[in-house]
């Protein structure tokens, strides 16, 4: 089933079809905007071009059986001239194309094109920009064909909530008590971020390294392989320690406090699946969306 996607590119908003039979389509109507605010025109002089016919006809002749070479052949005598025109539905109607195709509809609409085609098009516009759509493609695909990265995106996002709170207040209330030096400040952030993972998973940051090498080889860290409930904890009693700080109360001391709060909480959250629901909203958002 096809899906409909978006990406974004240099502050574009482009529209993918994810699952078409003869692969992905992206939106040359939205590309086109890159360069000019009439993608018609944009995309109808990209057409006309002899170096674009032939890389059409050639894309066709590889992948459509039912590709008309005769029609082909008499555009190909055709361009240069002046007079020579070409638009995506004249294209489709007179070769047969399955390459291009015009979707219509006030949402959504406009001219699609298979994505082989789509960055020859970019090309065309910007090299510049041809290189942005690919790697946007490419994130974009992997996202698709892989949910975790959207559980993935989830937990990061979770974990970093409440960060500038608690950094914030580790500087406000923290740094200054100690001599001005970079190391200290940093030897500051890092007490702090082991004495949070000590409450939450029972052990810094660098014990977890010593007893997972595999992972940690991997670039992964202990929030990292955090359950999604261990990371709204997390991030619940990063705030919490961002006011123990500012009243004062000393390390050990809230250590005790965060660590009681982080087990009750966890405890509460596994208790009402908090994750198996949180889990079907994803799997919500990434259903695939039928195209008409």
């Amino acid at each position: 089933m096809t899906k409909v996607s978006k990406m974004n590119v240099e502050n574009l908003e482009i529209s993918v079809l994810v699952g078409e039979n003869q692969g992905d389509y992206i939106c040359l109507t939205d590309m086109a905007r890159y360069k000019d605010n009439d993608p018609a025109l944009i995309i109808s002089h990209w057409m006309r071009s002899l170096n674009t016919l032939d890389y059409l006809g050639a894309w066709e002749m590889m992948h459509n059986p039912n590709f008309k070479p005769t029609e082909f052949g008499r555009f190909k005598t055709e361009a240069g001239y002046n007079a020579f025109t070409m638009s995506p539905k004249k294209w489709i109607e007179s070769t047969n194309a399955i390459g291009i195709r015009v979707k219509s509809g006030r949402y959504g609409g406009g001219t699609f094109a298979h994505k082989d085609i789509a960055f020859n098009f970019g090309m065309w516009i910007s090299p510049v920009f041809q290189l942005y759509v690919v790697k946007s493609y490419q994130t974009l695909i992997e996202q698709v064909n892989n949910p975790l990265a959207i559980q993935w995106d989830a937990k990061r996002l979770l974990s970093k909530v409440n960060y500038s709170v608690h950094t914030d207040a580790v500087k406000d209330y923290i740094i200054p008590t100690l001599p001005e030096s970079k190391i200290k400040e940093q030897l500051a952030y890092a007490e702090e971020a082991d004495m949070l993972n000590l409450a939450m998973f029972g052990c810094t940051a660098k014990q977890w390294e010593v007893a997972n090498p595999t992972l940690a080889k991997k670039g992964l860290n202990i929030r990292d392989t955090a359950t999604i409930n261990q990371l709204a904890v997390l991030s619940s009693i990063e705030s919490m320690n961002a006011e123990l700080i500012k009243r004062n109360v000393a390390k050990s001391e809230r250590l005790a406090i965060l660590r009681k709060m982080a087990m009750e909480q966890l405890e509460s959250m596994n208790k009402h699946h908090v994750e198996q629901r949180f889990q079907k909203l994803i799997e919500e958002a990434n259903k695939p969306k039928a195209i008409e």
